[in-house]
């Protein structure tokens, strides 16, 4: 197994409370390590194990927001 990291494009996040709400749902996807949400470039970076694209795409809905 290796790390991975993948990297989402997240719009409409602009205060702590989004970066919080997407960190909250991305940290439950199974393999996830880390969440980095940068809200300047409305960039978010997962890193883990075995992470589904699909899961963290579902999670980051879940929070409100869409994936690019």
């Amino acid at each position: 197994m290796s790390i991975q990291e993948l990297s989402y494009t997240v719009s409409g996040m602009t205060c702590g409370h989004c970066r919080a709400a997407v960190t909250e749902e991305v940290e439950q996807v199974a393999g996830v390590a880390a969440v980095e949400v940068d809200l300047d470039s409305k960039r978010v970076v997962v890193r883990g194990e075995d992470v589904s694209d699909d899961a963290v795409r579902e999670a980051i809905r879940e929070a409100g927001y869409e994936a690019a």
